[in-house]
């Protein structure tokens, strides 16, 4: 049953990184609606993973501004009989950015979550593989607190993705 999860989380990366469409042209387009500079991503910023910031800050993982994504959640509600699973599973795209002065790190935070819901947005419908997104999704805005550069805040966009497995 995970490997639904995983075939989820492996295909919103492939909505979030793709050339020309993905999260750094989303930003892009952000930055000049909105007349603020906006960092891209670097390769490898967008990442299937589910680990706290204080141990993802030791490894590789630890480069901000990041997005991990994850599945937090599978459920098999059997809609249809004959499939092997026939469900939902809750993904979290969580963006996290850091700098070293408070002022402005929210704003940061917001565009790169506009970022991540536009996407969304744009991407209603039928994922393929049995998977398709009907479009809602929820928004929580963590505290900033100590981490990162000096200063790090982390918001995760979650939203149910509906599958059927044969």
């Amino acid at each position: 049953m995970a490997q639904a999860g995983s075939r989820v989380a492996g295909r919103l990366l492939e909505i979030l990184t793709a050339p020309g469409a993905g999260l750094n042209a989303a930003l892009s387009k952000l930055a000049e609606r909105e007349g603020v500079p906006v960092e891209t991503l670097p390769v490898g910023a967008v990442r299937v993973q589910n680990a706290a910031p204080e141990i993802a800050e030791k490894g590789a993982a630890g480069k901000y501004p990041s997005v991990h994504l994850y599945c937090e959640k599978l459920q098999n509600l059997m809609r249809e009989k004959f499939r092997t699973f026939s469900g939902k599973a809750r993904m979290v795209a969580e963006a996290r950015l850091t700098q070293d002065r408070l002022e402005g790190v929210e704003q940061r935070t917001h565009i790169m979550v506009d970022a991540i819901t536009d996407l969304l947005d744009a991407s209603r419908g039928d994922w393929g593989s049995g998977m398709h997104f009907g479009g809602g999704y929820e928004v929580t805005f963590g505290p900033v607190k100590q981490g990162g550069r000096n200063y790090l805040q982390i918001a995760k966009v979650t939203f149910e993705v509906d599958i059927s497995l044969s």
